[in-house]
């Protein structure tokens, strides 16, 4: 069934009562004297989006470290994993009343090629790589560009590095590495780097990424031992979720008791030492088609004090004369993998 299109009145409204929404729960230390609304409803309080349904949401209750099924209004349509919202408890389900302004989100292309938001306030953005299958730098690129138009911190994670490392692999990682990107060695396995990893995941949020076949939910199962009790009854009111492991299965709408998973489910999990863990399979690319190409060559560190002293105004760093960008890779202080990247990335923006 097509939505029902809302009036400008009818927006106006449910920004108004949003704003509000918001507002009580910035102020939720302070409720009504007389405890509950009308409503039945509870005081506004604050919490991130754990997991989001086809109407419903789990919501992580921060002072508590549980979990509460909430139901969500249709203008709330767009929630996704790691939105902050206000809610509000009750019997047997709390309701999702607004959404706080997300300061970053990851978008990923739909059936329809279009771009749909999948994870929210991201801090960290840990791009895993592995020895086998064999990193591709395109790709790697692809999540820098995306994590860098967002303001999104980013750090590359060799898991299996039990398997040893080959010249390439060295030398790939030795690129990022002296852009300032930080590196860290790690084994599912046999545990090698995992508290590091940890370390630089707390009190944050974060996201892996990857190509598939790096271990990105080995790792997960090695920061979160608990994963899948997460997606259980986390307090005496929490309405059970299935487990992780099935969110793999991508396409295929998943019912249960009380809810439907969207075919992009993303799920937040808590970190034991504090912050929280973004698992979504929907992220096997990022989609860049909303970024022009000055955009995309922003997304290259090197680049930046470059851009603009190129002779001419519309560059495009390929063959033109006195090419600032091309000047530094035959000077050797912008590695031509690296551009060749950017070549890739822009053309790609054509074709959409």
């Amino acid at each position: 069934m097509a939505k029902r299109k809302l009036t400008v009145q009818q927006q106006r409204r449910i920004r108004l009562q949003q704003d509000r929404s918001r507002a009580q729960a910035d102020n939720r230390g302070a409720p009504a004297a007389a405890g509950l609304p009308e409503s039945g409803l509870g005081a506004e309080q604050t919490g991130v989006v754990a997991v989001r349904y086809a109407d419903s949401a789990d919501v992580v209750i921060e002072a508590a470290g549980e979990v509460r099924r909430c139901h969500f209004r249709a203008n709330l349509d767009s929630l996704i994993a790691g939105d902050r919202v206000a809610w509000r408890d009750g019997d047997p389900w709390g309701v999702i009343t607004a959404v706080q302004p997300r300061k970053n989100h990851l978008d990923r292309p739909d059936n329809l090629g279009k771009l749909r938001p999948v994870a929210a306030n991201i801090d960290r953005i840990a791009i895993v790589l592995a020895p086998q299958p064999q990193p591709h730098a395109n790709l790697i690129d692809r999540y820098l560009v995306a994590s860098e138009a967002q303001g999104i911190a980013s750090m590359l994670v060799l898991n299996k590095c039990d398997m040893g490392e080959t010249e390439d692999l060295r030398r790939l990682l030795d690129t990022y590495g002296q852009l300032g990107y930080p590196l860290l060695f790690v084994s599912a396995k046999t545990g090698a780097g995992i508290a590091q990893l940890a370390a630089s995941l707390q009190h944050k949020t974060g996201v892996l990424v990857g190509q598939s076949g790096v271990g990105k939910s080995s790792l997960i199962n090695a920061l979160i031992p608990d994963a899948d009790t997460q997606t259980g009854p986390l307090s005496t009111k929490a309405t059970p979720v299935a487990s992780r492991s099935s969110h793999r299965e991508q396409g295929t709408a998943r019912y249960t008791a009380k809810g439907t998973h969207t075919t992009s489910a993303s799920q937040l999990f808590r970190l034991p030492g504090g912050g929280g863990l973004i698992d979504s399979p929907g992220i096997r690319e990022f989609g860049l088609w909303h970024l022009d190409a000055a955009q995309v060559a922003a997304g290259f560190v090197e680049f930046r004090p470059l851009l603009g002293h190129c002779k001419f105004r519309d560059c495009q760093h390929r063959s033109e004369p006195e090419c600032a960008l091309i000047a530094a890779v035959k000077e050797g202080t912008v590695r031509a993998q690296r551009l060749g990247s950017y070549h890739a990335l822009v053309a790609e923006l054509s074709a959409h």
